[in-house]
């Protein structure tokens, strides 16, 4: 396909973007070209909007940045066999070499040469989106496209709780941004006794009420460590599910989880944290995993099954619509914190 599209673009090193006219991108041989029909802000691209120090030091404007998204396929490439014009899909956002120890082993959301849709290549914040056929994840066709959307973001959440097991355990989810939000509501789905929420954000902290958080602790009114203690009896939890990133909160995390419990860590600190590992690590003999992406492909049959069941649901967490030249009204809410999931219609 031929022609022009509608585009956000990094447009250069520093805050913000732009909406520009590119050319509609061209599909190779093992390729697909899909026309987006909803397409979600995450927190990476606000960090790239903003452009703080992870932006700076990773990507390379100007592209057209963007990678949660859903849409149809209108045109394959000659030797793309498992998807078929008009099918609806989302995508795997990791780029993997199919080469390396981790890919050869099955681990190939550990990809030791991974790239990202968005950060490293062009993405969907546009009319048009092309990318390799495996990286295709088809839905169906009752999915709403908004919530086909956030997929992947769900992806990370169901990623970070099911890393190990939850039934019958207290879980707390320390950052209700929209991943720690959808994380609440996956720990409940999966039989967790309690899911604790904590942050700063009033709304958030309401929003993970919706999705059924047990509990929630606004860090800033009350002693996490305390409540946490009063809630499981001075015994800690056992699973703690780490989104906020914060190095007070991070080390909170750590002194909150209970001997020989789990610590699960999907946030990016900005900066070194600072953790007691002698007394909140190697005494306590606790787990800690770091939760990169999503299980190829087991996360995503996780994500629909949970899905399509009702065993989680999101739609409370979409929260705002906006067309894609209203983006920087989405930027907007994500960077103050009052919303939960921005999509954008291209």
């Amino acid at each position: 396909m031929n022609g022009k599209m509608k585009a956000i673009v990094k447009h250069r090193k520093g805050f913000g973007a732009e909406l520009q006219m590119v050319d509609i991108p061209q599909i190779k041989e093992n390729e697909v070209l899909i026309k987006v029909k909803a397409t979600s802000i995450c927190g990476t691209d606000v960090h790239i909007y903003t452009w703080d120090a992870w932006s700076e030091s990773r990507v390379n404007p100007p592209y057209v940045f963007g990678h949660e998204f859903s849409g149809e396929v209108v045109e394959i490439g000659s030797k793309v066999t498992s998807v078929e014009i008009g099918d609806f899909v989302s995508a795997e956002t990791h780029l993997v070499c199919y080469e390396c120890p981790q890919c050869l082993t099955g681990q190939y959301h550990i990809c030791k040469n991974t790239k990202i849709i968005g950060v490293d290549t062009d993405g969907c914040f546009a009319e048009y989106v092309a990318l390799p056929a495996v990286n295709l994840w088809k839905n169906p066709k009752e999915m709403p496209f908004d919530v086909a959307s956030i997929q992947e973001p769900m992806g990370n959440a169901v990623h970070t709780v099911l890393a190990g097991d939850v039934a019958g355990k207290s879980v707390a989810v320390i950052g209700c941004g929209p991943i720690g939000i959808m994380a609440v509501g996956v720990a409940k789905a999966a039989g967790a006794s309690q899911v604790i929420a904590l942050d700063l954000n009033d709304y958030r902290l309401n929003l993970a009420k919706e999705m059924g958080a047990t509990t929630v602790v606004n860090s800033k009114n009350e002693d996490p460590l305390a409540k946490i203690n009063e809630l499981t009896d001075g015994n800690g939890v056992d699973v703690v599910c780490e989104m906020s990133g914060h190095p007070i909160a991070m080390d909170q995390g750590f002194k909150m989880v209970t001997n020989g419990g789990r610590v699960s860590i999907l946030s990016l600190p900005v900066r070194p944290v600072e953790i007691d590992i002698t007394n909140d690590v190697v005494f306590k003999g606790i787990t800690v995993q770091g939760i990169t992406g999503r299980k190829m492909y087991e996360t995503w049959q996780q994500v629909s099954r949970l899905l399509k069941s009702g065993q989680v649901d999101v739609t409370p967490l979409i929260t705002h619509h906006f067309s894609l030249e209203e983006f920087k009204k989405g930027f907007d809410l994500m960077i103050e914190g009052k919303c939960g999931k921005v999509v954008l219609h291209p």
